[in-house]
């Protein structure tokens, strides 16, 4: 399943990787206070790199 997002092909497996870590990212808050570019920018880090959030890596950009 191919599902076209501004130009890039996911396939369901990623889908799924970026589905949880949302979940992952949500679970450590970082989209409570999602008001500005950092604050965004770390929430983003935290969904895609969501294995390293885990570990306990924390992507609080500032």
């Amino acid at each position: 399943m191919k599902i076209p997002l501004i130009g890039v092909r996911l396939g369901l497996p990623a889908i799924v990787y970026l589905v949880i870590g949302a979940f992952v990212a949500q679970g450590y808050n970082y989209f409570k206070h999602a008001g500005s570019f950092d604050q965004v920018l770390s929430a983003v880090l935290a969904i895609v790199l969501w294995p390293l959030v885990l570990f306990g890596v924390h992507f609080h950009v500032t």
